[in-house]
């Protein structure tokens, strides 16, 4: 079954499916390690981001629910992070290497990803109950799934119908605040709301996608091109803030200064790049938008 939901099917069971089927494949990547322990874990992690944000349509209606199930699942997520998120900082470098011509920026890059690889190397060889870890997250993702089962909402057209419409209206309004939160101050903090804004509405356009096929798709692709954007942007931040901390870690003052100058180059540039394109992807009002979700739903449950 696909990540979307289909209206000419009862909400509920569709929901469940859709969800156990993501946390089924999780629980398939988690085990069976295809390509290795790490590449499981952020493939697992993928699922569970998909799985939390189907979990926000059904706020309204099942708060409760939304709440245990979305600390349940982000818990266990956070507890496979450490080591993907090293190596994250790692394809980083290697990010802005691929943007660089300067030789002198270019060494700086290459000093800094020989440092955080030998970093994510370490941390990688400091979890030795990662094994552990991964199966835990199996029994989770299995608690997860029973839960599912126990969950009753009103399938009724209309009522998912407006159930739907207030989740969507609520996120485009925070998105909206991102936005102007980005123009007005431009800090760290408010470009990754706008990213988890721009996730969750790329999320929720492919799972609403049948309600109006092309242009939700039309909609999904530009939002994507903003979440890869403020992705790249959002893990400059966090290498800016590892080179804050323990700026021991990449070299001397000129090392250091190269490296922090070329973060900030490539940030700024993301930042002026991604805003033009947030404010076309949320262009539309968010009343007019979640009012037209509300009627494409109930036509097409129809």
């Amino acid at each position: 079954m696909a990540y979307h939901l289909r209206p000419d099917k009862p909400f509920t069971a569709e929901f469940v499916a859709v969800a156990e089927q993501q946390l089924s494949k999780a629980v398939r990547y988690l085990a069976d390690k295809p390509d290795g322990a790490h590449t499981a874990i952020h493939d697992a992690r993928k699922r569970f981001k998909r799985v939390r944000a189907l979990y926000r349509l059904i706020q309204p209606d099942a708060k409760e629910f939304r709440s245990r199930e979305n600390k349940r699942i982000g818990d266990m997520a956070r507890s496979l992070s450490a080591v993907r998120d090293a190596t994250a900082l790692v394809e980083t470098v290697d990010y802005l290497a691929g943007q660089s011509t300067l030789p002198e920026e270019q060494a700086a890059l290459a000093f800094a990803r020989d440092a955080l690889s030998k970093r994510r190397d370490e941390i990688a060889e400091s979890q030795e109950d990662l094994p552990a870890r991964m199966a835990t997250a199996v029994i989770i993702c299995h608690e997860a799934i029973d839960a599912l089962h126990g969950l009753s909402l009103d399938d009724r057209p209309e009522k998912t119908a407006n159930r739907l419409a207030k989740v969507w209206k609520k996120q485009r309004l925070q998105a909206i605040a991102a936005i102007k939160e980005c123009e007005g101050n431009a800090h760290a903090e408010a470009f990754h709301e706008l990213r988890k804004s721009g996730q969750t509405y790329w999320m929720h356009l492919a799972l609403l996608r049948d309600i109006w096929p092309s242009a939700m798709r039309a909609k999904q692709a530009e939002a994507k091109s903003l979440v890869d954007l403020l992705g790249h942007e959002h893990d400059l931040s966090v290498l800016s803030g590892l080179v804050n901390e323990s700026p021991d870690l990449f070299g001397d003052s000129d090392t250091l200064a190269r490296l922090l100058a070329a973060i900030i180059a490539r940030q700024q540039a993301l930042r002026k790049e991604a805003l033009p394109i947030a404010q076309s992807v949320f262009s539309d009002s968010a009343a007019t938008e979640s009012k037209l979700v509300a009627l494409l739903w109930k036509h097409a449950a129809s």
